[in-house]
């Protein structure tokens, strides 16, 4: 059962190693603008799911009257302001701070899963933490953003970036323990998420899509590849594992799209990046030696 846990999370975090691929065609072949992209990008997810859900498995589109807020509440945060102030801090500092900065997110999650809601913590998941949180670092080259001079409101955009993304995990988490599918979750946070950006997007990039017809296809992929199959591999691996060890496996993200950049834009890869993966990789075993050891469940996340 952990086992495919961490599975359903590396799949998430290969499908979503892929969105910079999409962003840079998109943005340079397209000229969209990346509040735009992302705008679509949910929404047509999010409308994908409807649509089946709406055939096949209609009960499934319930929610209860007391989790309608909720999920109000997880679309403005756990999706709309992410993915909007991750853009911001792309603009301001530049992609490889907004990065090393998004993956400060096991750090959020480890601290609110703890501390809040008591989530098993011990010697082996801080140095699985530790390990990860440093190698995602150099697979985002922070060592040239140390000598490197940040704008402050990048660096606090990109901070606001990585506590979002530890928003969008635990918002997860605690609607999978409501008891709803992962589709479920995903179809109302994508949909809400979407119309929540809506009134921020200028009519003309809105209507963008109707000028350059032929990225709608780019678009569709982009809303099921990385966004919806993403979402609910994701959500199937908190189903089995604790947030925060779901947040460290989930830096395999930046390793992978670093790998994605050598491949498809001949990007270098430097030592210091590979260094990083091992660390990466040596955190998920940990995680995984340390969940094999136990006889007993360990505790999950708001159970």
């Amino acid at each position: 059962m952990k086992l495919s846990g961490y599975g359903y999370i590396l799949i998430a975090a290969a499908l979503w190693a892929t969105l910079g691929l999409f962003y840079k065609g998109l943005i340079t072949a397209f000229q969209f603008s990346p509040l735009a992209i992302v705008f679509y990008r949910a929404l047509i997810a999010a409308l994908i799911l409807f649509f089946i859900l709406g055939i096949w498995r209609r009960s499934d589109l319930h929610l209860g009257k007391g989790d309608r807020l909720f999920f109000i509440v997880f679309g403005l945060f756990g999706v709309a302001a992410f993915f909007y102030i991750y853009i911001y801090a792309i603009a301001l500092a530049g992609m490889g701070v907004a990065a090393v900065l998004l993956y400060t997110a096991p750090i959020w999650v480890t601290i609110f899963s703890v501390v809040i809601y008591h989530e098993h913590f011990d010697l082996r998941k801080g140095s699985a933490l530790l390990l990860a949180t440093v190698g995602a670092a150099l697979v985002g080259k922070v060592y040239y953003l140390l000598s490197a001079q940040i704008n402050l409101l990048g660096f606090l955009a990109g901070l606001g970036a990585g506590i979002g993304y530890a928003t969008y995990i635990l918002f997860n988490k605690a609607a999978l323990q409501r008891n709803y599918p992962p589709w479920t979750v995903n179809a109302y946070a994508l949909g809400i998420g979407a119309l929540w950006m809506l009134p921020i997007l200028p009519s003309q990039e809105l209507l963008h899509i109707f000028i350059m017809r032929e990225a709608l296809p780019w678009l569709i992929l982009l809303g099921i590849l990385p966004t919806l199959g993403g979402s609910l591999a994701f959500n199937a691996g908190l189903q089995r594992i604790p947030a925060t060890n779901a947040s460290i496996v989930a830096t395999f993200e930046p390793l992978i799209a670093v790998i994605l950049g050598r491949i498809f834009f001949s990007e270098k890869l430097e030592v210091p990046q590979l260094i990083g993966g091992i660390l990466i990789v040596f955190a998920v075993i940990i995680l995984q030696t340390s969940s094999n050891s136990r006889n007993n469940p360990e505790n999950s996340f708001l159970t």
